[in-house]
């Protein structure tokens, strides 16, 4: 497998557009889709700003000249980390570093990078239950990213500020309208206009009690 066969399939496992890796590494997505096709390669900074988001490195004996297209040796670098299981009520009020929080959370891994202040919570209801993929049925867990950019289609944890509540809901934008729109039908579509806080970006999910 060739390196832009390697990074496609690693753009794909993290559910990323080429626009949003574009957005990540700082360039054009027809650079990358040129990169990911063999069409072209990519210079030493701009391929390791590339393995660097997707969680890939070179193997030691790999080596990459200035705009050639050698195929290194890749290895995939992604580690486990614990994150804590929180309560709603401390979603976005939580002020300590994740290494301090009480003996009294239980703390579950992820491959996925949500930072030092990155948290699991437990869904409550069905609104973000469906017949499809994704679906997060009640009882499962999803991890947050604080602090993580807004992106059309991405799900989310918002505070409503006229009423405090916290929701997780798909953010959506369409025709100059943005809302959050949960995955089962027999819910209602919210419309925001500056009315919510973003907690943070929802990147992994798990069951648990299976």
């Amino acid at each position: 497998m060739d390196i832009g066969q390697i990074i496609r399939k690693a753009r794909k496992a993290k559910g990323w557009t080429l626009e949003e890796l574009a957005h990540r590494v700082e360039t054009d997505s027809g650079n990358l889709s040129r990169l990911e096709r063999g069409l072209q390669g990519a210079s030493k900074e701009l391929l390791g700003r590339v393995l660097k988001a997707l969680d890939l490195s070179l193997a030691s004996a790999g080596r990459i000249d200035e705009g050639s297209n050698i195929t290194p040796a890749l290895q995939p670098t992604r580690k486990h980390k614990e994150y804590p299981l929180i309560s709603w009520v401390q979603a976005g009020d939580l002020t300590e570093s994740p290494s301090n929080v009480g003996s009294e959370h239980k703390w579950f891994e992820s491959t996925e990078n949500a930072g030092d202040g990155g948290y699991w919570l437990k869904v409550q209801g069905d609104s973000m239950t469906c017949l499809g993929n994704p679906s997060f049925p009640a009882g499962s867990l999803i991890l947050v990213r604080p602090e993580a950019d807004v992106i059309n289609g991405k799900y989310y944890v918002v505070e409503m500020l006229d009423s405090g509540e916290k929701t997780f809901k798909q953010y959506v934008e369409d025709a100059g309208f943005k809302y959050l729109r949960p995955l089962n039908p027999g819910y209602r579509t919210i419309e925001i206009n500056g009315n919510c806080r973003v907690l943070g970006r929802v990147i992994d999910t798990k069951m648990t009690g299976l």
